[in-house]
């Protein structure tokens, strides 16, 4: 009767354990990540919370059947892709991204068109996928100095970096397949 109790507490516990291993793995990842990031463990985190606040405010502010957008900070300096309907909308897009706090800046690339198609932002996270994958193999700059950006096949790149290592991405992206065009958003250490 007690070994049957002690097995299955043991199995009750293993069962629970194991819900915790992802969370200690994804945060030591995202620790990972942050230590080898020029942002501030605090930046980082605040830029997190930037997108998260913004792709929501605009959802809410502007409902998704006009836009289709995504958010990106780094360094607190925000970079608004995808599609709006309208001037307009791609205009309010800005203004409520300007109200989320502790943003420094905004670059507006929303394009005014109808929304992306799923294969398409497909075939966007693919190019992606190979532009990173080129930095990883040609090793020429820590490659998370980099966040690489594809939106209707233009490489958005952002980070903190020197110039040599901005213009070495640059080459990179731009020498990739089925990039149309590359877009540099770089705060500059040098």
């Amino acid at each position: 009767m007690r070994l049957t109790t002690k097995l299955l507490l043991t199995a009750a516990l293993a069962t629970q354990l194991s819900a915790c291993i992802p969370v200690v793995v994804g945060g030591a990842a995202a620790g990972g990540a942050m230590v080898a990031d020029r942002r501030t463990s605090g930046t980082y985190i605040e830029d997190e919370g930037i997108e998260i606040k913004a792709e929501k405010s605009i959802n809410d502010n502007i409902g998704i059947a006009n836009i289709h957008v995504n958010v990106t900070s780094y360094n607190r300096n925000v970079l608004i892709t995808g599609e709006a309907l309208t001037e307009a909308i791609k205009a309010k897009a800005e203004q409520v991204v300007k109200t989320i706090d502790n943003v420094r800046s905004i670059t507006n690339e929303l394009t005014v068109e109808e929304k992306s198609t799923l294969p398409q932002r497909n075939n966007d996270a693919y190019i992606t996928s190979k532009v990173k994958a080129r930095m990883v193999k040609e090793n020429r700059f820590p490659t998370n100095y980099v966040k690489v950006i594809t939106e209707g096949g233009i490489v958005y790149l952002m980070g903190i970096v020197s110039h040599q290592e901005a213009a070495d991405a640059v080459d990179i992206a731009s020498n990739t397949s089925d990039v149309q065009k590359v877009v540099k958003v770089f705060e500059y250490t040098d």
